[in-house]
C-alpha cells in the first residue's frame, strides 16, 4: 500500500510539473502578436515574421540541448535536470515581461529553449516509473497534461491580456517558480545511482543521439514521423493567433478561449481515448487515425470562410491528439530501459528541429500571403495547407515503418538493457500504480 501511494504521488507530481509548465507557455500565446506590434510598430504580418524568428531561437536551443539534458539525466538523475530547467524558465518570463526592445525577447527565448529541453527528461521520468505495456496510457496522461495546460494557459493569458500585453508574462514567471518549488519539495528521483550510465559528449548532441540509436532502425523511421508531424503541429500555436487576428479580427480573449476549447478536446483524446483504442486496435492504427485527423483539420482551417467552419475543423483536429502517445509508446519499446533518457533526448531533438523549420516557414508563408489584402495572392490560410502536406508525409512514412518492422507485433526490449551486467532498471525503481502482473503484455 505504501509503495502504491508513493507511486501515485510520484506520477501526480510529474504530471503537475508538466501541467504548470504548459500553463506558463500557453499564457503568453494570445498576447504575443499585440506585444510584438507594440514593440515594432508594424503590422500583423511583420509581427508574425518576428514571432517566427522567436520560435526559431527557442527551438534551435532545444535542438542543441535536448540530447545534452537527456544524457545528463541518464548520468545524474532526472530530478536535478528538471529543477534547473524550471529556474531557467522563471528567468525567461521575467526577461520577456520587462522587455523594452525586441532583442530582450530573443534573449529570453534562448534561455527558455535551453531550459525547455528538459521535456525529454520529464518523458524519460515517466518511462522510468511505467512498465512497457502501460506506456501508451501514461504517455497519454502526459499529453493530457499538455492539453489541460493548453486549456488553462491561453484562457488565463487571454483574460490577463485585457489588462495589458505584459501582464501574462508576470503570471507565467510566477507559475514557473511555483513549479520549481513544487518539484523541489515533492518530486523524488526516479533513476537510482546503480542504474545510471556515464556521460558521453559524443552522444550528447542531436546527431550523436540519433547515431547512437542506429542499432534500432525502426526508431529512425519513427523519429522521421515525429519530425514531419511536429513540423506541421507547430503551425497551430505559431500562426493561429496571427491568422485569426487577420481573418476574423479575434481579440486576445477570443484567441485564448478558442485555444482553450482545442485543448479540452486534445486532452480528452489523449487521456480518455488513446489507451482504450490502442488496446482494441493496436497503437499503429491509433496513430494513423490521429494523423488522418490532423490532415483533415489543417486543410479545413486553411479554407474556413467563417467562425463556424473554423471551430468545426478545430474539433476535428482534437482527434490528432491520439497520434503522439501511440507513436511515443511504440518508440519507447524499441530501446532498453537504460537508454530511455537518450531516446527521449533524440525525440525532443527531432521535435525541436521540426520546430526550427516549421514555424519559420509557416510565419514566412503567412506574411507573404497576407501582406497585400485584396490581391490574387492573398491567402492567410496557406501555412495550414503546408502543414497538411507535412502530416501526409508523416502518415506515409509511418505506414511503411509499421509494415516493414511489424510494429503491431514487435516485442518490447524496454526491460532488457543492452549493456551486459547492467542491473535491470525501469519498473523496479518505483512501484507502478497498477500491479505489473495485471494485464501483462502480449508477446
Amino acid at each position: 500500500m505504501q509503495a502504491a501511494t508513493r507511486s501515485r504521488l510520484t506520477l501526480t507530481c510529474i504530471l503537475v510539473t508538466i501541467l504548470l509548465d504548459m500553463i506558463g507557455v500557453g499564457i503568453i500565446v494570445p498576447v504575443l502578436p499585440e506585444l510584438l506590434e507594440d514593440l515594432t510598430g508594424g503590422s500583423v504580418a511583420n509581427a508574425a515574421v518576428i514571432g517566427g524568428y522567436l520560435v526559431f531561437a527557442y527551438a534551435f536551443m532545444q535542438f542543441v540541448f535536448s540530447p545534452v539534458l537527456g544524457n545528463l539525466s541518464d548520468r545524474f538523475g532526472r530530478r536535478p535536470v528538471l529543477l534547473c530547467s524550471l529556474l531557467g524558465l522563471t528567468f525567461d518570463y521575467l526577461m520577456m515581461s520587462i522587455a523594452p526592445v525586441v532583442w530582450y525577447l530573443f534573449i529570453g527565448r534562448i534561455i527558455a529553449g535551453i531550459a525547455g529541453a528538459a521535456l525529454a527528461t520529464a518523458t524519460a521520468y515517466m518511462a522510468d516509473i511505467t512498465p512497457p505495456h502501460k506506456r501508451t496510457h501514461r504517455f497519454g496522461l502526459i499529453g493530457a497534461a499538455f492539453g489541460l495546460g493548453f486549456i488553462i494557459g491561453p484562457v488565463i493569458g487571454g483574460e490577463l491580456g485585457e489588462l495589458g500585453p505584459r501582464v501574462p508574462f508576470y503570471a507565467a514567471a510566477g507559475l514557473a517558480f511555483a513549479n520549481f518549488l513544487f518539484g523541489l519539495f515533492v518530486l523524488p528521483e526516479s533513476l537510482p545511482k546503480h542504474s545510471r550510465r556515464k556521460f558521453d559528449i559524443r552522444r550528447a548532441n542531436p546527431f550523436g543521439a540519433v547515431a547512437a540509436l542506429r542499432k534500432y532502425p525502426s526508431v529512425l523511421w519513427l523519429l522521421a514521423v515525429l519530425f514531419f508531424f511536429q513540423m506541421a503541429a507547430q503551425s497551430l500555436p505559431t500562426v493561429f493567433s496571427y491568422f485569426t487576428v487577420e481573418v476574423f479580427q479575434f481579440t486576445s480573449s477570443t484567441i485564448g478561449r478558442t485555444l482553450g476549447a482545442f485543448g479540452i478536446g486534445f486532452a480528452i483524446s489523449q487521456a480518455l481515448l488513446a489507451a482504450p483504442l490502442a488496446r482494441g486496435m493496436g497503437e499503429p492504427a491509433v496513430a494513423m487515425i490521429g494523423l488522418l485527423a490532423a490532415i483533415t483539420a489543417f486543410a479545413g482551417v486553411a479554407f474556413a470562410s467563417d467562425v463556424f467552419y473554423l471551430y468545426l475543423f478545430i474539433m476535428v483536429g482534437t482527434v490528432s491528439g491520439l497520434a503522439p502517445p501511440a507513436i511515443n509508446s511504440v518508440l519507447s519499446r524499441q530501446v532498453p530501459d537504460n537508454g530511455q533518457g537518450e531516446l527521449q533526448g533524440a525525440v525532443n531533438a527531432a521535435s525541436s528541429l521540426a520546430t526550427i523549420i516549421g514555424p519559420l516557414f509557416a510565419t514566412q508563408i503567412f506574411s507573404y500571403y497576407s501582406a497585400a489584402p485584396g490581391t490574387p495572392a492573398y491567402f492567410p490560410g496557406a501555412p495550414f495547407i503546408a502543414a497538411s502536406v507535412s502530416v501526409l508525409a508523416a502518415l506515409i512514412i509511418f505506414g511503411i515503418a509499421a509494415w516493414r518492422f511489424e510494429l503491431s507485433h514487435r516485442p518490447s526490449v524496454a526491460n532488457h538493457p543492452h549493456v551486459p551486467g547492467t542491473p535491470p532498471p525501469g519498473q523496479v525503481r518505483i512501484a507502478p500504480i497498477e500491479d505489473d502482473t495485471d494485464n501483462p503484455p502480449r508477446r
